[in-house]
This record gives structure tokens, C-alpha cells and sequence, in this order.
């Protein structure tokens, strides 16, 4: 019954990228974007097993020139996402992993030893994040202060700065990786810089045969790309963002908004102002020069804290319920997917675990009791009625040894 609904399912969505395709054939200028489809986004979904949300948001985000951050443990794949990425575009990518002491050669070269003697103090950055077309930071919220402020305006302006030097920079967009979120001031500000927040986890168990099998055909047979795009490519296709009209869009947009910030979610008008890039690029990847109000799944990955995001969702999928359907709209505008059941239960693992170790003190026992009720709420969204019931009566059996 389950591989025939699955057939079922991949026939349907495999019609839906065929009348996509059409629709994408008869606007010459969206040549670029069906080929993003095609030679990168697709193929990378089949090399990696349950990795479709964060491939399509690696499409959307490099379409608008938008940064993307990862949250998820060590393992699951992050790195490896972006190095095939980097494999199917024709530019040079720059991956670090990030430490307390990282220093800023380490990022940015060293300065140049022959003009320092000529008196000029400039930066040698070859084969460095200032030549890269793809960055990706590993561990990003370990980043120190002697890195922030360049970090920064990378991210915001995609310009370098040091000292009296200033020059523009190719990047198309920057990707950052941690396995938890900030804490202080400082990283707050690195990490609003991520407009778009997506967790990466290990797949289900059930899954874990094809990740197998995938995995082993990416390290056993790993051909060059038949046809790769390259960074002017990309560059051509964000700036084709401009023909995208966001007329339709904005009532329902600006509707969004104010129903967001009415639940405590900050969305402020910078914000808001750099959002509409996301909608045209889901736009573009779908075919269209016209934005539909479709086209604001991408507020789904808005969030600060995991708790919001099913709050988030839910008036997202309201709006788009009432949205006019198209054969041309993006596959993550069907719905969204739940809390992740293997994530919450790793959560209430961890309350197991400190309890587990004697009585917490008072303070840390109103966290844990905090915590333990944002965790219940979130678990009455998981999609699986199984797991739904395991993980709630699970944080119903923590309750009496929090008291």
C-alpha cells in the first residue's frame, strides 16, 4: 500500500515538473532558471536522500542573493550539500570551519609582503572567501569579534573591508552551518544576517537504506557534471529579479506581515523590504515573471527559535489556502512538513539526561519545565499520528519528576 501511494506520488509530482518545464520553455529570458532546475537542483535531490526542503532553499536563496543558515547536528550532510553545489557551478567556492581563535588571514589572506614593503597595506585574497562565488561557514556562531565586523558587511553588503581597502565582492551567496543557535548580543547580529533558517537533520530510520546506498554511490562514482552553470549565469538570473512583478503579491504580503508581528514574530521593514527577493526568485525557479501569493512559503523559514516555526507555518498555510492555485507554483508551497519527530525526541532526551544526573537547582528546574511545555506544544504537530502519541505520552512521564 505504501510503495503504491509512493508511485502515486511521484507520478504526480513528476506531471507537476513536466507543466512547469512547459511553462518555463515559452518565456525565453527563464532559460537560466530552467537550467538551474535541471543540471543543479534536480539532480542534487536525487544524489541526496530527504534533502529536497533544504535544496530547494539553496535554489531560492541563490536566485535572490539571499544567505542561508543550517542548524542541525554534525553528519548531516551540510558540507557535503554545498560541495555538489559548488561542483555544479562554474565558480570557486570557499568552505572554513570556524573556531574562537579563527583570525582574519584565515578568511581573508594574509596582507600581500611585496606592496607592504611599498608601503601599501593590502590584502593578498587569492583562493580566499573574497574571490569565492559559493562561501560556506562551518560553525558559524563560533565567530570572534577579531572577524565580526568583516564578516558583516560580507554578508549584508558583499563588500570587503579592511582598513583603508574596500572593494566589491563576486559572492552569489554565503551559506553558515552551527549546531545551535546565538546566545549573546554579537552573534544575534551575525545571525540576523540569515534571512533564511532551515534545520538539517539525519534522515528517519526507515529512510536510512537509500541514504546508504546513496551515499556510497557518491563516493564510489562521482562524474563531472555534463553541463555545469556558471556564477555569470547566476549573476544574469538574479538580475532578471527586477522583471519579476510583485503587484499581486503584495496585499497578501503585507497581510502576512502584520499577522506575524500581531503573534510576536519580528519581522522588521528591512526585512520585509528583502523577502520580496525570495518570493521573485521562487517566482523565477517556477517560470514566472509575475510573483503569486503562492510564492510566500518562503516565510516559513523566517524564524529566530524553533519554537516559532510552527506558528509561522500555520498562518503561512492559512494564507496560502486561500490562494488561486497554478500548475506553475513551487513544491514547497503544497504545505508544510511538521516538526521533526527524531529532532523533539533528542530534545526530551536531554531532560531525561539532566534529570538523570540528581534534582536540578530551582533555576534550572523553571528552565526545564519552560522547556519540557514548548516542547509538548510542538510535538502535537507531528504529521504521524505513531510518533505524535510516543513523543507526547514521553513528555506527558517527564512532568511529575519536574515538580
Amino acid at each position: 500500500m505504501a510503495r503504491g501511494y509512493h508511485k502515486c506520488f511521484l507520478a504526480k509530482r513528476k506531471s507537476k515538473h513536466l507543466s512547469l518545464r512547459t511553462h518555463m520553455i515559452t518565456e525565453p529570458r527563464l532559460a537560466l532558471a530552467q537550467q538551474l532546475v535541471d543540471d543543479v537542483l534536480r539532480p542534487m535531490k536525487a544524489a541526496f536522500v530527504g534533502k529536497d526542503e533544504i535544496i530547494d532553499l539553496l535554489g531560492v536563496c541563490l536566485v535572490a542573493g539571499e544567505n542561508l543558515f543550517l542548524l542541525g547536528p554534525p553528519g548531516t550532510a551540510k558540507s557535503a550539500l554545498i560541495h555538489e553545489l559548488g561542483r555544479r557551478i562554474d565558480g570557486q567556492v570557499f568552505d572554513y570551519l570556524l573556531t574562537r581563535f579563527t583570525e582574519p588571514n584565515e578568511l581573508f589572506g594574509p596582507f600581500d609582503i611585496r606592496r607592504l614593503r611599498e608601503g601599501e597595506l593590502l590584502t593578498n585574497t587569492e583562493g580566499m572567501l573574497p574571490e569565492a562565488a559559493l562561501v560556506f561557514l562551518d560553525e558559524l556562531l563560533n565567530a570572534n569579534s577579531a572577524i565580526l565586523n568583516s564578516l558583516l558587511t560580507v554578508l549584508n553588503e558583499r563588500v570587503f573591508r579592511r582598513g583603508k581597502e574596500t572593494r566589491p565582492l563576486p559572492t552569489l551567496m554565503v551559506i553558515g552551518a552551527s549546531n545551535r543557535l546565538p546566545e549573546d548580543d554579537a552573534l544575534v547580529a551575525l545571525f540576523d544576517r540569515f534571512l533564511m533558517r532551515v534545520r538539517c537533520d539525519n534522515v528517519p530510520a526507515e529512510r536510512l537504506p537509500e541514504v546508504l546506498e546513496a551515499g556510497w554511490r557518491l563516493e564510489m562514482q562521482r562524474p563531472e557534471p555534463p553541463c555545469r552553470m556558471t556564477a555569470d549565469d547566476l549573476r544574469r538570473l538574479q538580475a532578471l529579479l527586477a522583471q519579476v512583478n510583485l503587484a499581486a503579491l503584495r496585499p497578501v504580503f503585507s497581510e502576512a506581515v502584520g499577522r506575524l508581528r500581531y503573534a510576536g514574530i519580528a519581522v522588521s521593514d528591512r526585512r520585509a523590504v528583502k523577502l520580496q527577493r525570495l518570493a521573485a526568485a521562487s517566482a523565477l525557479v517556477c517560470g514566472r515573471l509575475e510573483a503569486l501569493a503562492a510564492d510566500l512559503w518562503v516565510l516559513r523559514y523566517i524564524w529566530d527559535v524553533e519554537e516559532q516555526q510552527e506558528v509561522i507555518a500555520s498562518i503561512v498555510d492559512d494564507l496560502l489556502s486561500h490562494a488561486p492555485t497554478s500548475a506553475a507554483v513551487h513544491p514547497r508551497a503544497q504545505g508544510g512538513e511538521g516538526p521533526h519527530a527524531e529532532s523533539l525526541a533528542r530534545d526530551l532526551e536531554t531532560i531525561e539526561r539532566k534529570l538523570a544526573e540528581g534534582q536540578p537547582p530551582p533555576a534550572d528546574l523553571t528552565y526545564l519545565r519552560d522547556r519540557l511545555g514548548l516542547l509538548a506544544a510542538r510535538c502535537q504537530w507531528v504529521a504521524d499520528a505513531q510518533q505524535r502519541e510516543f513523543l507526547l505520552a514521553r513528555a506527558e512521564a517527564l512532568w511529575p519528576r519536574l515538580k
